[in-house]
């Protein structure tokens, strides 16, 4: 039989995944969240970093009944930070760190 072989990339993926990229030290946590509007949190990291995270989209989408109580205002504005990450409930909701300082979910 034989090999099926691909034209080289020609660091196309590298070049790409290179602006995507956000290097995170691994103690860095979040230290404040506050709501800004709706769905949209301001976080401010343990190195001064700040980012505003819509969490409308992810909520919106999902099609888990779990994930979509949280789009109930009341229950979405439940969150808190514990141990440098930010939470809901009984873990019921959490998102990875490096996500969040990125700025996204």
């Amino acid at each position: 039989m034989g090999r099926l072989l691909r034209a080289p990339q020609k660091n196309r993926t590298k070049a790409n995944h290179a602006k995507d990229q956000v290097t995170i030290p691994p103690e860095v946590h979040i230290e404040r969240a506050r709501r800004v509007r709706d769905y949209d949190l301001r976080l401010t990291f343990s190195d001064g970093t700040e980012r505003t995270v819509d969490f409308g989209p992810f909520l919106n989408h999902s099609t888990n009944p779990q994930i979509r109580a949280f789009l109930d205002m009341k229950r979405f504005a439940s969150f808190r930070v514990e141990n440098g990450d930010l939470v809901w409930g009984d873990w019921e909701l959490c998102f990875p760190i490096a996500d969040l300082y990125r700025g996204r979910v």
